[in-house]
């Protein structure tokens, strides 16, 4: 049975008695951290140089932190009331600094997107791998303890830990233990806010080495807010929604365009004639259109997806994830998300939980074990995830950039796309939008090449962005790149075929139909604003943590972000806000901002433009 302590430090005096100065110690990719134990080891090990501490880990989770005085104003509270009492990780903090003492190392394999973009030690340590080789990665290195967030339950006296929401890295090496291939110790922190999850990752007492369990310790689960999802999003989510088969399967990556691709099912599924009218609007071939997947859901649909997120739950609601497999409708191998989202996994019934299991990442994102059931249960399946880039010839940059800088990592991308080619019926279906803003530029996110690649061009199946659906498995190069000019922003059209065609990748006589050469931003915007007006597409389809005076303020705050790219647009924004006094109803998103009775320049000049940014989010 393990040692129960209720200290962080005489956990970590306990581990380093137990195991050695020479610690090599796991960490869950994102939510699963036992944030006091870590940061207890890592003061142990910043006190005294004579013990060498190497992190292994993914997706460090950390607080907002505002840059300006206005997200101060704005995101301040939400930090307050959504993340309280979170205990910040220590090495996170070190790092950012440039402060991580010479016998620290933190090595992760996958990054929050940007988190760690400019940061020389984390890009030299990172570490490129599937998500399904890190687990054979943490072992290679020597893997000697395993610290993880766990769920308690006592049943008739016995004490069992759940995984919860970490079953992904840590039941693969639990089995590598089991199998004798290696020896470390496992140790739990107890998380009152943590659902207990039933399946693989419920485990008796005697598998842990040591528990921290103290009410001093618990803390509030990391739970970032959704976030308000665009009409660009909502329009790849839509495209997605019609390639989804009625009884087959379905993953879907992190992010937004998820959240937009689950609200597009539900339309399809309860508002069919609705979903009709918005896709004839938004695709502008009816070749494509005809070809989609447009029914509602009879036999339904069974996820497995190595994330779990509040969408999913949002599908189950709705009667479209239905379709069980041994009395299961959904497999994943790690969550993350609102606080709503784990008060509903804690609120279910048995029965109810009994349909959602939590299985290790070799079991959502491969074949390989027990293959033929996996081959029977996963048939028709789409697997849906996000790309930054793609090249006209196909090929994906997800990870990083040409000049090698990670932005987030592979993570289970390959894996998936792998599996879209070994299944039968199934497709890998890479979302993308086709811009992004650029200093005071706009950039085509489909370029004719790029010196950096996730997923190589002879993987290429399905492209989606908000302009329609690229079709590219099996096809020609010179048909390829016709798919995917069709499905770019037209602003770049041109200039992308010039360059296939100097290629000799195009005949020079190909020219781009007429029903694709309107790929402009406002198309998007209008074939959408009927559906948002009858609230088909609300900008939080499942929910938010945001009150309802912060919700009204999100859209003016991105209007505001997006003029800061240029000065001709603040300025603008600035003089409307100047020449009209603010509505009662914006005075209350102004006093939420304490910006209601200004007393300062700077206070003056955001009302202003605050109150400006206001009306221009309600088309006014």
């Amino acid at each position: 049975m393990p040692q129960i302590f209720f200290d962080p430090e005489a956990i970590a005096e306990h581990i380093i008695r137990d195991v050695g100065t020479e610690l090599v110690v796991g960490l869950p990719l994102g939510l699963g951290k036992a944030n006091h134990i870590v940061n207890a080891l890592y003061a142990r090990a910043a006190a005294d140089r004579s013990i060498n501490l190497t992190l292994l880990s993914a997706l460090t989770l950390e607080k907002p932190k505002p840059k300006n005085l206005l997200e101060q104003r704005f995101i301040g509270p939400v930090i307050d009331r959504l993340f309280g009492d979170y205990p910040d990780l220590a090495y996170a903090e070190a790092l950012h600094a440039g402060a991580l003492p010479s016998n620290i190392k933190v090595i992760e394999f996958f990054f929050l997107a940007g988190q760690w973009l400019y940061q020389p030690f984390a890009q030299q340590h990172y570490i490129s791998a599937n998500y399904t080789h890190a687990a054979s990665y943490l072992l290679s290195r020597g893997l000697n303890v395993v610290t993880q967030l766990v769920a308690k339950r006592v049943v008739d006296g016995e004490t069992r830990y759940s995984l919860s929401c970490n079953t992904d890295t840590t039941l693969d090496v639990l089995r590598a233990r089991s199998a004798g291939r290696a020896q470390f110790k496992l140790i739990a922190q107890v998380n009152s806010e943590l659902p207990f999850m039933p399946g693989a990752g419920d485990l008796p007492a005697d598998e842990f080495a040591a528990v921290l369990d103290s009410p001093a310790t618990d803390f509030p689960l990391f739970a970032p807010p959704s976030e308000p999802i665009s009409d660009i999003k909502y329009a790849i989510g839509l495209h997605a929604a019609g390639l989804v088969r009625d009884g087959g399967t379905l993953q879907i990556g992190i992010g937004q365009i998820g959240d937009a691709l689950a609200q597009g099912l539900v339309v399809r599924h309860r508002d069919n004639g609705q979903f009709h009218g918005i896709m004839k609007r938004l695709a502008p071939g009816s070749e494509q259109l005809a070809a989609a997947e447009t029914g509602p859901f009879e036999k339904g649909l069974y996820g497995v997806s190595e994330m779990l997120f509040e969408a999913f739950l949002g599908l189950i609601d709705a009667g479209i994830l239905k379709r069980d497999v041994d009395g299961v409708i959904l497999h994943g191998a790690f969550f993350l998300g609102p606080q709503s989202f784990y008060r509903a996994l804690r609120e279910m019934t048995a029965e109810q939980l009994a349909r959602i299991q939590m299985m290790p990442v070799s079991f959502t994102n491969e074949i390989f074990g027990d293959e033929n059931a996996k081959r029977r249960a996963r048939v028709d399946a789409r697997f849906v995830n996000n790309a930054m880039m793609a090249t006209l010839l196909g090929a994906a940059i997800s990870d990083g950039l040409e000049n090698g800088q990670v932005v987030s990592g592979v993570g289970g991308q390959y894996n998936f796309v792998a599996q879209a080619f070994a299944l039968e019926g199934a497709r890998s279906v890479l979302t993308l939008e086709a811009t992004h803003p650029s200093g005071r530029q706009t950039q085509s996110n489909i370029r004719w090449s790029y010196g950096h690649e996730t997923i190589p061009r002879h993987l290429r199946d399905i492209f989606v962005t908000e302009y329609g659906v690229a079709d590219v498995r099996g096809k020609s190069d010179a048909d390829v790149v016709a798919a995917m000019l069709q499905v770019a922003d037209s602003r770049f059209q041109d200039e992308l075929m010039r360059r296939a065609k100097d290629a000799g990748k195009l005949p020079r006589s190909y020219e781009i139909p007429a029903a694709h050469s309107e790929n402009y931003p406002e198309r998007i915007s209008d074939a959408l604003k009927p559906a948002r007006d009858a609230g088909l597409l609300p900008p939080f389809p499942f929910g938010s943590d945001f009150i309802e005076v912060e919700q009204r303020l999100i859209p003016a705050l991105q209007i505001l972000q997006q003029a800061r790219r240029t000065p001709l647009q603040l300025l603008g924004l600035l003089w409307q806000g100047m020449r009209h006094p603010p509505d009662a109803a914006d005075r209350e998103c102004l006093a939420r901002l304490g910006l209601d009775k200004p007393s300062l320049a700077v206070e003056r000049t955001y009302r202003a433009l605050v109150s400006a940014a206001l009306a221009r989010s309600r088309g006014r």
